[in-house]
């Protein structure tokens, strides 16, 4: 049956207008992203076939290019569009961070470096660099490391500091393990960073670690 055939309270689309996007199953919500369905199959009806092919939404969107082509009723278009519907996700975070201090929207702080290191492979070294007033400058990847390791150099995170004209900074790097716990290798290069940072008057607020369900924040922890 197609989705127009059902109950304008069961449609996705509807739905998500009268309940909020949240009240939507992963399933509807990629159907309202495919638009149509094929071979005789509803939108919904492909969709839950791709989240079980791929084994489930965050493997779907965030599959290789060629990969996510394999997949029935998508192609080209749809990752392309997928892509910069990701991409204004993560820029919508990033502005919200430059109207609103940093240490105010801790929670925001923590979906915008997870939504920027959360699906990559290789363990990836950031920096968010703050004005005097904790609003965002710029956020940066430094180093990009292996699977279970990256080069952290202190003179280069000062120096890069220093030329944007940071107050203060927040570290963060991601766990391709997907476990956040940091490590005692991430605590000795957070205290070595701040360190060399404060000799430079720049404050070190936070060293956030991504994991593939939460983000684990040293300051919350006492631990910087």
């Amino acid at each position: 049956m197609a989705i127009t055939d059902w109950p304008a309270a069961e449609r996705p689309r509807e739905k998500l207008l009268t309940r909020g996007s949240h009240a939507l199953s992963d399933a509807e919500l990629l159907a309202i992203f495919l638009r149509t369905g094929c071979n005789g199959r509803s939108a919904v009806d492909l969709a839950r076939d791709l989240l079980t092919d791929f084994g489930g939404l965050r493997p779907l969107l965030e599959a290789e290019q060629a990969d996510f082509c394999k997949g029935k009723g998508l192609g080209m278009a749809k990752y392309t569009q997928l892509q910069a519907v990701m991409e204004m996700s993560r820029r919508h975070l990033a502005s919200t961070l430059n109207d609103k201090p940093c240490m105010n929207s801790s929670r925001t702080v923590k979906a915008f470096v997870s939504a920027q290191l959360r699906h990559r492979h290789s363990e990836v070294f950031a920096m968010l660099l703050l004005d005097s007033q904790h609003h965002l400058l710029h956020f940066i990847e430094l180093f990009q490391g292996t699977i279970d390791g990256a080069a952290v150099y202190p003179r280069d995170v000062v120096k890069l500091a220093l030329s944007h004209n940071a107050a203060a900074v927040i570290l963060t790097h991601n766990h391709p393990s997907g476990i956040a716990e940091p490590s005692d290798s991430d605590m000795a290069i957070t205290h070595r960073l701040r360190d060399a940072l404060s000799i430079v008057d720049i404050r070190t607020l936070d060293h956030l670690v991504v994991g593939d369900q939460e983000v684990v924040s040293f300051a919350e922890r006492g631990l910087i």
